[in-house]
């Protein structure tokens, strides 16, 4: 577990790329939904880059602070918390001015069945958090549910491909992408949509599910038979340097790995390290929920921990008794419904 722990501690340390965007920011970088499973290892990384930088700045993250240790672990990391629920009105009006900003609150899991609440968080609320910051930069979480599912073998959607999400989920995260787009144009809010899918982290993410599965001889569902995946260090990078990045009208970027990776196959990478045969159930679709990170690697060049390192890592940490977030992906989910 130390050599897991030490190896991933080195993955994690702010690149000198990130570290030079950092120090060219002007003013303190804002998180608005700093917990969940993303939150935390962003605030870290930006507190991290930010004294690597040189040039003072706050890091803030606003959170309604309920998760037991979240405040502590934040201030660990040297970044200021700030206990607000973004849907409470005064809440949202008695936060700080920032001139960066990201925006990660929002709803996916239990949305079947509080479709309402999933509407108002996911594409309501945008539209109030954009009002009170239309001076600042934002960058906007967002997901690869937006997109239609494609041909296994096309590449994937890019940027260009017309949104068609499955399902009142990916159909309000459609919303959120929208309404912040209108006060784009109508303020000049510099924006950049950020559209990611699947981030891994050792503790949660599609490679740990399939990890799981294998290691307990459970059957994976093949019928959402292909993925991308990126290391979540990879991608919280991405998302920092994105502020240099937004635009208005707003610009929309896809952040996920190169590969369009089988199911199969992963799990088969995993059998090996496991000394393990996954067990299949149905069969793969000629289509999956698929993203093209072609234009992110242009701008941010390729992630620096590929595939095979996130599996090992993985089956390392799992087997090893690694701590896990119980919060699964549904990756293999086709109609929607999370």
């Amino acid at each position: 577990m130390k050599n897991v722990q030490t190896t991933v501690d080195r993955l994690l340390q702010p690149s000198p790329a990130l570290v030079a965007d950092i120090a060219k920011l002007e003013g303190d970088i804002l998180i608005l939904g700093v917990g969940g499973k993303i939150g935390p290892s962003l605030a870290r990384l930006a507190r991290q880059a930010v004294d690597l930088s040189g040039v003072p700045r706050k890091v803030i993250g606003v959170s309604r602070l309920t998760e037991p240790g979240l405040k502590e672990e934040l201030a660990s990391y040297g970044v200021e918390t700030i206990a607000a629920d973004l849907m409470n009105e005064n809440d949202l009006a008695a936060l700080p001015d920032a001139p960066n900003v990201l925006y990660l609150a929002g709803t996916k899991f239990g949305t079947t069945g509080k479709e309402a609440f999933t509407w108002a968080m996911n594409a309501y609320l945008p539209g109030r958090v954009a009002e009170k910051y239309k001076n600042s930069k934002i960058v906007v979480y967002s997901t690869g549910n937006v997109y239609p599912f494609t041909p296994v073998f096309s590449g994937g959607a890019d940027e260009n491909t017309p949104p068609a999400p499955v399902g009142e989920y990916g159909q309000s995260c459609l919303g959120r992408e929208r309404v912040f787009e209108h006060f784009s144009n109508k303020y000049g809010t510099p924006i950049l949509v950020y559209r990611l899918n699947y981030a891994n982290d050792l503790r949660y993410g599609v490679l740990l599910e399939i990890a799981k599965n294998v290691a307990g001889e459970k059957p994976i569902d093949l019928r959402m038979g292909h993925v991308n995946v990126i290391w979540q260090g990879d991608a919280n990078e991405m998302a920092l340097r994105s502020f240099h990045h937004c635009s208005a009208p707003a610009k929309f970027l896809n952040i996920t790995g190169p590969e369009t990776a089988p199911v199969r196959w992963i799990a088969e990478q995993f059998g090996k390290i496991m000394n393990k045969t996954p067990q299949f159930i149905n069969e793969e679709q000629p289509t999956a929920l698929l993203s093209n990170a072609a234009e992110s690697f242009r701008l941010f060049g390729y992630p620096k921990v590929g595939l095979l390192q996130m599996i090992g890592l993985t089956a390392e940490w799992y087997q090893q008794g690694g701590a896990t977030i119980q919060k699964p992906t549904h990756f293999q989910e086709r109609a929607g419904k999370f």
